[in-house]
């Protein structure tokens, strides 16, 4: 998933919701009105949001 995230091309001090537009832009649109995988959805913007977190914390930490 790290990869999928890296490639949303979204700057790291970016917000939490440009990360969330550029996740919805990575899904076909036969997976975005799905109510059958709703859950499936809500996991992958969770784990983008996870990854957007963890390299803000390494930018900041190293100072990049």
């Amino acid at each position: 998933m790290y990869g999928t995230y890296l490639r949303l091309g979204v700057a790291v001090w970016a917000s939490d919701r440009s990360v969330i537009r550029a996740a919805r832009r990575k899904l076909t649109r036969t997976v975005q009105p799905d109510p059958a995988k709703r859950e499936a959805r809500k996991r992958f913007y969770r784990d983008m949001l996870e990854h957007h977190a963890s390299a803000q914390r390494l930018v900041a930490e190293f100072r990049l």
